[in-house]
């Protein structure tokens, strides 16, 4: 193949995400994000306490949010800190933290009304599980994406309930394929969230993965390592057992990335491939790359083997 073959019509070696906003919009695009007090029903008893085994949620929120905040308010303040780098760009409200779905209907239309609202935000990103979004949440959303960008990004985190089950999820993969197949029915764009590195799945696990994920109705894709961060219980369990975890080499996970990218189908747009946790969040692993550092080492390995997303798809 040559690159002016691929399906997604630009030189890069997978699908990638920039390369798709770029083309879709015609001003650069920063999500926002927002912590509207979400819980989960992982935490507050409903499904199980505790949350998920891996997460601390302050690993990946901004220090602009803050509940004492309005939504306006954190809106304001995320799209003041991007404006001092870039002049002109548009926003999207990215609800972030915990379960962005799970609240009574009418108070998550309030919420994302007052982020629509916002002059500067174009569309929204909502955080959510699988087993958290209604018929009606879902019939609503579809109406405004006819208007403005919406996106569903799904926390699935592996496609094996053996693994569900151990992180503490509250849900099966069955609820991830329903969930992303309604989405998909209605129009509305979707993300699908994996964790790469779960502790009992193999390299030929998540490779499978690959597979079973490329046969779903999936939009965009996020791939992480699996990273211990502190105040978790999976830093407890890591503590005790670290012989039960395969945590990655950088070098190692460029390969399993490569690999996974030739046997996943080409017209999913690629996010991320990696996780990053503040460094003094994190226990292990301690790679100290950022994401672009990451990402064009997989293009270099993609380049050095002469493959590309698909190919094997």
């Amino acid at each position: 193949m040559v690159e002016a073959d691929y399906i997604w019509g630009h030189k890069k070696r997978y699908n990638d995400f920039s390369s798709y906003f770029k083309k879709k919009f015609s001003e650069r695009v920063q999500k926002v994000s927002i912590d509207a007090g979400f819980t989960c029903p992982n935490r507050d008893g409903t499904k199980g306490l505790g949350g998920c085994t891996y997460c601390n949620n302050k690993t990946f929120k901004p220090t602009y949010t803050n509940l004492n905040n309005s939504v306006t308010s954190q809106i304001q303040d995320g799209v003041d800190f991007f404006s001092r780098k870039y002049k002109a760009m548009k926003f999207l409200a990215y609800f972030q933290a915990y379960t962005n779905t799970y609240a009574p209907f009418n108070d998550l239309k309030k919420l994302y009304e007052e982020a629509l609202q916002h002059p500067k935000i174009m569309g929204l990103v909502i955080s959510t599980r699988p087993d958290t979004v209604s018929s009606e949440l879902l019939d609503y959303l579809a109406e405004l994406s006819k208007k403005v960008y919406i996106m569903v990004e799904f926390g699935l985190e592996s496609h094996l309930d053996k693994s569900l089950n151990l992180i503490n999820r509250g849900h099966n993969f069955s609820d991830s394929v329903l969930a992303l197949q309604e989405t998909a029915k209605r129009g509305i764009n979707n993300c699908a969230h994996l964790i790469l590195g779960l502790p009992g799945e193999t390299r030929d696990d998540f490779l499978e993965q690959a597979k079973v994920i490329s046969k779903l109705p999936v939009n965009n894709l996020k791939l992480h390592q699996l990273q211990i961060h502190k105040g978790t219980l999976l830093e407890k369990q890591y503590s005790k057992n670290p012989d039960e975890f395969k945590l990655f080499t950088v070098e190692d996970y460029i390969e399993l990335v490569v690999d996974y990218l030739e046997l996943l189908n080409p017209e999913i747009i690629v996010e991320r491939f990696i996780s990053e946790a503040p460094f003094e969040m994190l226990i292990a692993p301690k790679w100290g790359l950022k994401n672009f550092e990451f990402v064009a080492k997989v293009e270099k390995r993609l380049k050095e083997r002469n493959t590309w997303q698909g190919r094997l798809f």
